[in-house]
């Protein structure tokens, strides 16, 4: 005798998250983007696990199809600070590092490295290696010195003895690191990889994002305005925090709630070759001074003006500070 399925004679409860999928999809003429307070809600839940996997992977893609606004972004990352049991440290600058790099080094490693020995105190964070052909922060964090933090206690002591500290976000938010991990099941990137740009989330004093696509950076900024934060936002080389010296630079800043917009002239007077390889031995042999390189000392001269323009100095006085760090930097590595 055949068993056959029991017919459905109630109509089920519609689950809660579901809401917010057909606010998303429900075509050219219904969709709709969230407001701020919607996408606190619907991302709390996402971080609390009461979302099917169906509906995560529907949320995310239509989001993505879409394009998020600032009130998605601002109202997602409210959700995830107030899930946040982070300490209260005292960080200068919010270092986000989940690009890449693939046409050169990753030289806001050692601009990092070398504000840091000067006093100011960086909390970088990355996702791990997601996208092939790309070199990591954290493929060279060991041959760098910088100190790879599993915890927060481990990244107050970091911060404390050295002023830089990198702290995976598995370790910190692994329901964003598992949206993330995703790329390879859905085909594409999620907003969780531009999310991750603006959390902040120890309230540094300037949170400083690089945003390769254009149209993204304005929206990233007013963002953060909304959220009360001071941040730089730029297009950095390969999606990195990384001024490149051949070419132009827009910053996009928030201040206090107020916008600012500040154009900085490219720094070299022809293009650079792009290096055959990239090979990190290289990096070390820049920071103890043992080769000459115009692209690099350019690059990571400029990438720690940018940041100093975060922590309130001029264009001018960023320079000429990044200048005398470099040349009073500590060479031993």
């Amino acid at each position: 005798m055949t068993d056959y399925p029991a017919l459905t004679l109630e109509t089920p409860a519609e689950h809660p998250f579901a809401q917010f999928v057909r606010i998303l999809g429900k075509g050219k003429r219904g969709a709709r983007d969230l407001t701020r307070e919607e996408a606190r809600e619907a991302m709390g839940m996402v971080l609390d696990n009461k979302v099917e996997d169906t509906q995560l992977g529907a949320f995310l893609m239509l989001l993505r199809h879409k394009e998020e606004s600032a009130e998605e972004m601002a109202g997602f990352t409210e959700a995830l600070r107030e899930r946040l049991k982070a300490p209260a440290l005292k960080i200068d600058l919010d270092w986000p590092t989940y690009a890449g790099k693939k046409r050169h080094l990753p030289w806001y490693l050692l601009a990092a490295k070398c504000l840091a020995q000067n006093g100011v105190r960086i909390f970088m964070h990355g996702a791990g290696a997601h996208t092939a052909g790309r070199l990591y922060s954290e493929q060279l964090l060991e041959a760098l010195k910088i100190p790879l933090c599993r915890n927060w206690q481990q990244v107050g002591a970091a911060l404390d003895n050295g002023g830089l500290a990198f702290m995976p976000l598995v370790d910190w938010a692994p329901q964003l690191q598992r949206m993330i991990d995703l790329r390879n099941t859905l085909g594409l990137r999620s907003p969780i990889h531009s999310l991750t740009r603006i959390l902040n989330p120890l309230g540094a004093r300037c949170g400083l994002q690089s945003i390769f696509h254009p149209g993204y950076q304005a929206v990233h900024r007013d963002a953060s305005g909304l959220l009360g934060d001071t941040a730089i936002v730029v297009k950095g080389d390969g999606g990195e925090i990384e001024i490149n010296p051949d070419a132009d630079s827009h910053l996009y800043g928030t201040t206090g709630g107020e916008r600012w917009d500040e154009e900085w002239p490219q720094l070299s007077a022809q293009r650079h070759v792009k290096p055959a390889s990239l090979d990190p031995e290289h990096l070390k042999a820049v920071w103890r001074g043992d080769v000459v390189d115009s692209y690099p000392q350019m690059a990571l001269i400029s990438t720690m003006a940018l940041a100093l323009r975060g922590l309130g100095q001029n264009r001018e006085q960023a320079f000429e500070t990044a200048h005398q760090y470099w040349d009073a930097r500590d060479r031993s590595i």
